[in-house]
């Protein structure tokens, strides 16, 4: 009896586990494979490529508008901003100027679109890097075995164990019907003593 229970390999421990990455030869199999996986149900997954493949974003399911919120957000408030304290300061201090308004609105256009380019830029590059989670020193996908080469000539695909319909047999089984050249797990990086 204690035989068998040795023999038979335990569960993968989903607590454990980043997720389940496989890998693919064409960006039209790593398309396909992401399609495959949305009308599956699975809905927490990223890919890896090389460069931009048509329609891999839509595969995927990526419609997160945030970055383009935070850009509009930032530049209105440059935009006020830049209004306001040049109105703030002819009101307060006023300089009559061969007989121009205290509040000259052509005048302040040139400062009101400046701070307006300028913050919704910061807005954006500061909201990108903090919904990615940047700088990251290490992610778990960096384990993978020939991953380095996703930037020149591979194509990956990721299931992430945090998906409400992960199971870790059921999943690499989804995986490996997809047809990669390997499928495999990903551990969550373990942390330096």
């Amino acid at each position: 009896m204690a035989e068998a229970s040795r023999e038979r390999e335990p569960a993968p421990n989903k607590e454990a586990m980043f997720g389940f990455i496989a890998e693919f030869d064409r960006p039209s199999r790593l398309v396909e494979a992401a399609e495959t996986t949305r009308k599956e149900g699975y809905v927490s997954m990223d890919a890896y490529s090389p460069f931009p493949i048509s329609g891999l974003a839509e595969a995927l399911g990526h419609s997160d508008m945030r970055v383009p919120w935070l850009t509009l957000f930032g530049g209105i408030f440059g935009a006020a901003i830049g209004l306001g304290l040049q109105i703030y300061t002819n009101l307060d201090y006023p300089l009559n100027i061969g007989g121009r308004p205290l509040i000259a609105f052509p005048a302040f256009m040139l400062i009101t679109f400046e701070l307006l380019v300028l913050f919704a830029v910061l807005f954006s590059i500061i909201g990108m890097l903090v919904l990615n989670h940047l700088p990251r020193l290490h992610h778990p996908v960096f384990d993978v075995e020939d991953f380095q080469l996703a930037s020149s000539e591979k194509f990956f695909l990721i299931i992430f164990a945090n998906d409400e319909k992960f199971h870790p047999e059921q999943t690499l089984q989804f995986l490996e019907s997809l047809q990669p050249l390997r499928a495999e797990a990903v551990q969550h990086a373990e942390e330096p003593e």
